[in-house]
């Protein structure tokens, strides 16, 4: 087949084209010849990407207004980008997911990990939901189901739009089913001995966050007769997979009534509701309320939203990670655990780790006792993290003894 004939985008001489050559994904758009020819181009437009001496560099998908100005796709840049192309992708990310896990309940894709950019694609045993999160990836929408169905035999592919990294290359929000049938409840999902219940058409993100499973894993080991308080849990994240371990009680506690309520599902799916209880309300306000009562647990865990979704949030995202541990550390028993998590990208793992100490320190505030840093964790395989791309690393697991 001929390679397409694509327009052609030029980077500026000031641009490091060495970081494309090495893998790099993005160019950002000061780093890009964006002349009135560029500026034209509709949201998502395939183009062949040239150096400051005009050649062929890579195949990328080209966003003129967003801040992401093009997105590799191919550096090959003669790669035809059609069903066939997508279903190469699809199966190499397949290939590691099926090796990793006996049952299809992962993240098949993972965006720019994955070769795919822009795009997720989360698996719930015969159904799958495809997060297009770039223009170019909406515009190959049919292209890329039929890809999916193809190599993976999924029966229903569930479209969600939604999130602010559609707005932020100016993509509508929807939610749709693109094959089969939109289930009629809540998927039970198996992990780590738990079951959990993820509404794929209405949920956060996806219905379920996969990343975090090698974490509740982690905590699954500390948790044998332990009285576990688990804030920020979703759909039970923490929580189940503690009492799926053994552990003697677990209190949850998330600011969404939906998510309450499919976390109470998964916990009588299991047949643990006497020792499951939750509360719903703003996590800092219940773990002042918790704190004023002398309660005391074994094992507690925080694994809150990003606070810091951005640069220009960053340094408000710390403290808020340093409120949550002062709050949350004397609420930890002499000898128990505590669990601090980040999604925030913006802060690495220094600086996450250092307001989480400084949080513990102000929240003990005992000269007897001090924190041991025993583990950090990180996301689970189905989510690798593409070395030239920080942005794929984003979450943190601390775990401390105190």
């Amino acid at each position: 087949m001929m390679p397409p004939s694509f327009p052609s985008v030029r980077l500026l001489p000031k641009a490091d084209a060495r970081a494309i050559r090495h893998g790099f994904p993005w160019v950002y758009n000061n780093e890009m010849v964006l002349d009135r020819r560029t500026k034209a181009l509709p949201p998502g437009t395939l183009a062949l990407l040239e150096d400051d001496d005009r050649r062929p560099m890579a195949v990328v998908a080209v966003t003129p207004d967003s801040k992401i100005a093009a997105r590799v796709l191919d550096r090959n840049p003669e790669a035809v980008i059609d069903e066939a192309w997508f279903v190469a992708r699809i199966e190499k990310a397949l290939a590691m997911r099926a090796r990793l896990y006996p049952d299809p309940f992962y993240r098949l894709v993972h965006a720019e990990s994955d070769g795919l950019p822009g795009v997720v694609i989360d698996r719930f045993g015969d159904l799958a939901v495809v997060q297009p999160n770039a223009a170019w990836a909406d515009l190959l929408l049919a292209e890329l189901t039929s890809a999916l169905v193809t190599v993976t035999g999924v029966k229903t592919v569930v479209m969600n739009g939604t999130g602010r990294a559609r707005s932020l290359e100016g993509l509508p929000e929807e939610t749709r089913v693109l094959v089969g049938q939109a289930p009629d409840a809540p998927i039970p999902v198996p992990m780590n001995g738990a079951i959990y219940m993820a509404d794929v058409m209405g949920g956060q993100k996806t219905g379920l966050f996969y990343d975090q499973r090698p974490n509740h894993a982690f905590a699954a080991s500390l948790a044998k007769g332990a009285r576990v308080l688990d804030v920020f849990t979703h759909v039970g994240g923490f929580g189940l997979a503690a009492l799926a371990a053994g552990a003697e009680s677990v209190v949850a506690v998330d600011g969404s009534v939906p998510a309450i309520e499919l976390a109470n599902a998964g916990a009588k799916a299991m047949g643990v509701t006497k020792q499951f209880k939750t509360r719903v309300g703003d996590a800092f306000d219940v773990l002042t309320d918790i704190g004023g009562d002398d309660h005391l647990f074994d094992l507690v865990i925080c694994d809150p939203p990003a606070f810091a979704p951005n640069r220009q949030s960053l340094e408000a995202g710390l403290r808020a990670y340093e409120r949550l541990a002062r709050l949350a550390s004397p609420l930890v028993a002499p000898g128990g655990y505590l669990v601090l998590c980040s999604c925030s990208h913006a802060a690495d793992l220094t600086a996450f780790r250092n307001a989480s100490a400084r949080g513990i320190g102000r929240g003990l505030n005992d000269p007897d006792r001090k924190a041991q840093l025993i583990h950090t964790g990180f996301a689970g395989p189905d989510h690798p993290m593409l070395p030239q791309l920080a942005e794929s690393g984003y979450l943190k697991a601390i775990f401390f003894r105190l």
